[in-house]
């Protein structure tokens, strides 16, 4: 059921507090066509009753008539700040960007977060957002996985389904997403929980077991047969199962990118207040499906690119697939086991 304003601007201002918004600092909300009204509209009331310098730039939808989906998510093509000068210079004076339109795995958003400007992504439904309004306590075990991975130098994946997915780590720094921006030049996303890294370039190896109940996004769909991925070098080199491999395989094939199969981010959900279960309560265009990436226990691997955390690849391809009941190894200590995270897990 929806929820009233007033629990909006409550939620809204909880994550500035945490986000440490100060009075007399400029808050830019970047929106677009598909902004949800009432987040736009209590965002404009909290920051402003917080004593921000507000603005709001709205700016035309791209790639639409590319993408095959209507998610944010499905084509990372070019944004709205492409070649946009004087859109790149006001979000580069502000010290808070809350990003309601999505700009992700742009290299604008890189270029902005450079020069120490906040940007929080918040493009969720309200119910959802408040629902899962971060906290400290988040912030500290989403950290704490963190600090765990960046002392790791494998990662390995197993799973009854028969997943057995080997990732050799240390080229790429670990990353926290625990919902609010409390640094400078940090990005975060509204609502998350889970900590996540991407394997050295061109060495991730082994199969993946995408089994029954299992998420693909941006398809937003729960797997009704096994997918096999065959991973060698780095690279799903092949894709193989009944009808949901098949959707897969052709969907993937439509970017016409030999880079759309790189093995992207690696991690796993740490928020106890998500759920598997709610991404089959939703119409598909109505969430971008966090409670699927965030539910605590989950492992999370993605397809496409790794310009995130300051590789070189980059690709208009990005695949979200959340596993249930695997075990995640950190230079063989367990910290995921069945789907449940385990003492070192955060």
């Amino acid at each position: 059921m929806p929820v009233s304003d007033f629990q909006m601007v409550d939620a809204w201002t909880r994550v500035l507090k945490l986000s440490r918004l100060e009075a007399g600092q400029t808050v830019t909300i970047l929106t677009s066509a598909n902004t949800h009204p009432q987040t736009l509209s209590t965002a404009l009331i909290a920051t402003q009753a917080l004593g921000a310098i507000v603005n709001r730039l709205d700016l035309p939808p791209v790639n639409g008539e590319k993408a095959l989906s209507r998610d944010p998510l499905a084509y990372l093509g070019t944004t709205p700040l492409t070649g946009n000068r004087a859109a790149i210079a006001a979000l580069k004076e502000s010290d808070l960007v809350l990003d309601l339109m999505t700009l992700l795995f742009s290299p604008e958003q890189l270029d902005i977060l450079k020069g120490g400007t906040k940007i929080l992504l918040a493009v969720e439904p309200p119910e959802v957002l408040t629902r899962l309004v971060p906290t400290p306590e988040d912030r500290e075990r989403v950290l704490a996985a963190q600090a765990r991975i960046g002392r790791a130098r494998e990662m390995h994946i197993v799973s009854a389904a028969g997943t057995d997915f080997h990732c050799p780590l240390g080229e790429f720094h670990p990353i926290a997403e625990y919902g609010f921006v409390d640094e400078p030049g940090r990005w975060d996303h509204w609502p998350s929980g889970f900590a996540l890294t991407f394997p050295n370039d061109g060495q991730a190896y082994g199969r993946i077991v995408i089994d029954r109940g299992d998420i693909l996004l941006p398809q937003k769909s729960y797997v009704n047969d096994p997918i096999e991925l065959t991973v060698e070098n780095g690279f799903a080199t092949r894709i193989e199962g009944g009808v949901d491999a098949q959707l897969l395989s052709e969907y993937m094939a439509t970017f016409r990118d030999d880079q759309a199969y790189a093995i992207s981010h690696i991690g796993w959900g740490l928020q106890p207040r998500a759920h598997w279960s709610t991404l089959g309560l939703y119409d598909r265009e109505q969430t971008i499906g966090m409670d699927a990436r965030a539910f605590e226990g989950n492992f999370l691997f993605s397809l496409g690119p790794n310009n995130e955390a300051g590789g070189s690849r980059t690709t208009t391809c990005h695949i979200d697939i959340p596993l249930r009941h695997c075990d995640v190894y950190l230079d063989g200590e367990a910290v995921v086991r069945n789907g449940c995270v385990v003492n070192g897990g955060h």
